[in-house]
């Protein structure tokens, strides 16, 4: 019984959406199902749902840095932030939106804003080098990319520049670029010379409110990707 088992998930879970989810699956054709095709929801508006100032939202461990912890409140606050300015940017609901960064508390202000507004997500590691990088990235023609500089680990200290440089002229699509420091960014240096640059410090510096885009069941939330063994890696969107 497919439809009364996620049907029963769904009503378990209380599902925030408009529309009717009586109709739980459309067609059982495998590719091609559409579930819940009488729905419009928003995945990050579910995660905020858990708010609450008993404990944070993200606990934070860097190497070479002290523990980080962000509030719910904070998460909030720095999520609306960016929202309203990849608003401003002309990024849309559909829009592919890319990161090139490492995991730190940036990265998930980063994805959340772009589900807030039903972009696109995807994104590689910073260790990633160009070729694997374009080929997942170029697949899915991005808008904006968010990027670092450089990263560490195992107690060096790795400058991407000159990778971030050859990706950015494979993919002319991408009109803007929000920088995230790296550890080789000297505080007090000007943001990097790359096109449309915008500092990470600036994206997020005038408060807004976080709205959420409703969304039909099946808009895509990102795309992750195969290993590329046999050939170029597959998108895979969710």
């Amino acid at each position: 019984d497919i439809e009364g088992f996620w049907r029963s998930i769904w009503d378990y879970f209380n599902i925030e959406a408009d529309g009717d989810p009586t109709q739980v699956l459309s067609t059982h054709q495998m590719p091609g199902a559409q579930w819940f095709p009488d729905t419009r929801l928003n995945y990050a508006e579910h995660i905020f749902r858990n708010a609450t100032d008993q404990h944070p939202a993200i606990i934070a461990r860097c190497e070479g840095d002290a523990p980080i912890e962000v509030s719910w409140q904070q998460l909030q606050r720095d999520v609306g932030a960016l929202a309203a300015t990849l608003r401003g940017l002309g990024i849309v609901p559909g829009d592919r939106v890319v990161a090139y960064l490492s995991n730190v508390p940036q990265t998930v202000v980063a994805f959340l804003a772009c589900a807030s507004i039903g972009a696109i997500w995807s994104s590689c590691a910073p260790e990633m080098g160009v070729s694997v990088v374009l080929d997942r990235f170029q697949q899915i023609q991005p808008k904006l990319i968010f990027a670092t500089d450089s990263y560490t680990y195992a107690g060096k200290t790795f400058d991407r520049r000159a990778v971030l440089n050859e990706v950015l002229q494979a993919l002319p699509e991408i009109a803007h670029l929000i920088h995230v420091p790296g550890p080789l960014f000297k505080p007090g240096e000007t943001t990097l010379p790359w096109r449309g640059t915008i500092a990470w410090s600036e994206a997020v510096a005038k408060p807004a409110p976080l709205k959420f885009e409703r969304l039909p069941f099946s808009h895509p939330l990102w795309v992750v990707y195969s290993s590329g063994t046999t050939g170029l890696p597959k998108a895979m969107v969710h």
